[in-house]
């Protein structure tokens, strides 16, 4: 158990609002699309992407998209599509339309490994990590570029998560969720190198690894502790500044949006399908709202806008 000792105290009293019916069995990579004032997610286990629209901020019409195999995560693209990572592929899809146009195939991809969080930088590449099934230290980080250009950025990964930037893009950070770290590496905004690799955060003393993540505008780091059912705030020196309370035991990721981008929504597990990670909590696999934060999130790039 982790030493509640180290989680700070947070004065203010956020409101918690749940906003779906049916839970998802493995929600994760929420995303808001200012231009629609929709929240979009995923349902991986159930091969689901799913969109919740708002008025203001109440939730409206909840549309669901169905896909063949496991989705790891999404990023808004243009003309109201989205970018799709697959388990070793990663298309662009249009809700209006049925064709699925495929950007990148792993051909040489290890079965054991699936592709799992992604995220665009500031300028639009698309970056994405993968992940072993069974725990193996097989996954890396992925960069991909609306000419389909792909590069291997890192090896080695467990379960690649939370991938985010700092506000100017010129810092990413992402972490490998059962070493309980968050890594952080420069990175050039304009060729989308990465380099001086560095431990950012040990989250090991707080009980958990961090699975998603998102920068907000004064460039803290938020993350979904998921095993100790907290979300922790981390300033750009890494340092645990603040610690909340998360709506369910195994929240997964989180996203800001909303008209002023100071709502947190965060996804989160009913039954990852592995056996690792099965709710107790009646609200497991629900989509959340947190108000009342006094922190304001940044617009995600689309794809493919250098």
């Amino acid at each position: 158990m982790p030493d509640t000792r180290m989680f700070p105290r947070d004065a203010a009293v956020p409101q918690v609002a749940r906003l779906t019916d049916t839970p998802d069995q493995l929600g994760e990579s929420p995303v808001w699309d200012p231009q629609a004032q929709s929240l979009w997610w995923i349902d991986g286990v159930a091969g689901k992407v799913r969109r919740l629209r708002f008025a203001g901020s109440e939730p409206g019409e909840l549309d669901c998209f169905s896909f063949d195999g496991h989705v790891g995560s999404i990023a808004l693209a243009d003309e109201g599509c989205l970018l799709v990572a697959l388990e070793h592929e990663v298309v662009l899809f249009s809700p209006d339309e049925p064709v699925r146009l495929l950007l990148l195939r792993l051909d040489e991809a290890d079965p054991r490994m699936r592709l799992n969080d992604g995220k665009t930088d500031r300028r639009g590449r698309f970056l994405c990590a993968g992940m072993g099934r069974g725990g193996e230290a097989i996954g890396a980080l992925h960069r991909l570029c609306d000419n389909r250009d792909h590069a291997v950025l890192h090896e080695g990964l467990t379960v690649g998560n939370g991938i985010c930037f700092s506000p100017d893009g010129r810092v990413l950070y992402f972490a490998d969720t059962p070493a309980r770290k968050v890594f952080a590496c420069d990175y050039d905004p304009v060729t989308g190198a990465a380099s001086k690799l560095r431990e950012h955060i040990d989250t090991a003393a707080l009980g958990s690894g961090i699975d998603g993540a998102t920068v907000d505008s004064e460039g803290n780091l938020w993350g979904a502790l998921i095993r100790t059912a907290r979300i922790g705030c981390f300033d750009p020196s890494g340092a645990l500044v603040r610690s909340i309370a998360a709506p369910t035991d195994l929240p997964s990721s989180l996203a800001f949006g909303g008209p002023a981008m100071d709502r947190l929504f965060v996804t989160s597990i009913r039954d990852s399908g592995t056996g690792r990670a099965v709710s107790d909590h009646p609200l497991g696999g629900h989509l959340f709202a947190i108000d009342g934060l006094g922190a304001t999130g940044i617009p995600e790039t689309r794809f493919g806008h250098f």
